[in-house]
């Protein structure tokens, strides 16, 4: 029935589509490693959400500048193609990857009016960065036939990490919690297992097609075995909250400390109405 969206998937790439893919584990070890990783990012998650914080001046400064509005249609160009050629491989199956999720987060952040809500998407997308990184780590670009749509994959990736350092220039409701509150990322990444174990697999099973590797791991996966499941969800734990303090670091070195590409005198952003900041610091408040 849904063969349109997965059947152009390449049965040539190695650990890409197939039963010998979607068999890699057992079924018993699929449900008993799904029981107990959501069971334990559901709990973590529930205890994690009330030391959520957002600052409470919800008088956001509403930035309407020339960068974000092309930046917004850039992005949305870049998805628009990537879903024309996931329809014209019939791939469509593989816009369920988190990175393609992360960069329709990413086109809503650019758009939206600012908000708490967008405030707390800001900073649970920050801890999804490790998936560009991977993508550059360890490229998979054989399963594009299409040169065009290699080159995409590289053009997305990238503004993966072009677009939250400029939501951070622009401040506002792209604030980011103190350094060593480990709170967002902890519940980020327990919304981040539950979708893969609990959406992608579900997805993937019937279809065989190896979604995020969910069914089984990559050629170059160091932990290749009957426990490389466990032990990317051990240490994709490190990895993204370190990754996300580590682009925050850089990001306020780079806009506050730089001189080359400083643009503001610190990174927490003062929460107060547009017209104050413009009576007060008009060329700032203007400045792309």
């Amino acid at each position: 029935m849904f063969e349109w969206a997965y059947s152009g998937a390449n049965k040539a790439v190695p650990r890409n589509v197939g039963p010998e893919c979607a068999y890699y584990l057992s079924t018993k070890r699929q449900i008993i490693e799904t029981i107990v990783v959501v069971s334990i990012c559901v709990y973590i998650a529930i205890k994690t959400y009330p030391k959520l914080t957002i600052p409470q001046d919800t008088n956001y400064i509403k930035s309407d500048r020339g960068g974000k509005r092309l930046l917004v249609i850039l992005l949305a160009l870049l998805w628009g193609m990537e879903i024309g050629f996931k329809f014209a491989s019939r791939t469509v199956i593989y816009l369920l990857n988190p990175c393609h999720v992360t960069t329709l987060i990413q086109i809503y952040l650019l758009a939206a009016p600012p908000s708490k809500t967008v405030t707390a998407l800001f900073r649970i997308h920050l801890n999804l960065l490790n998936g560009p990184l991977l993508a550059f780590l360890f490229p998979e670009t054989a399963s594009r036939k299409i040169f065009a749509e290699a080159a995409l994959y590289w053009i997305q990736h990238g503004m993966m990490f072009v677009i939250p350092y400029y939501l951070l220039r622009i401040g506002g409701p792209y604030n980011i919690e103190p350094f060593w509150d480990f709170n967002w990322s902890i519940f980020s990444y327990c919304l981040n297992m539950i979708y893969h174990f609990i959406i992608l697999q579900l997805i993937a099973i019937p279809a065989q097609v190896n979604l995020n590797h969910m069914l089984c791991p990559a050629i170059l996966d160091p932990f290749d075995g009957p426990w490389y499941r466990v032990a990317a969800v051990t240490h994709q734990a490190l990895l993204c909250p370190l990754l996300c303090k580590m682009f925050c670091l850089i990001s306020d070195f780079c806009l506050t400390k730089f001189p080359p590409t400083k643009v503001k005198p610190h990174m927490k952003d003062s929460l107060m109405d547009s017209h104050a900041v413009a009576v007060t610091n008009p060329v700032e408040h203007h400045k792309d």
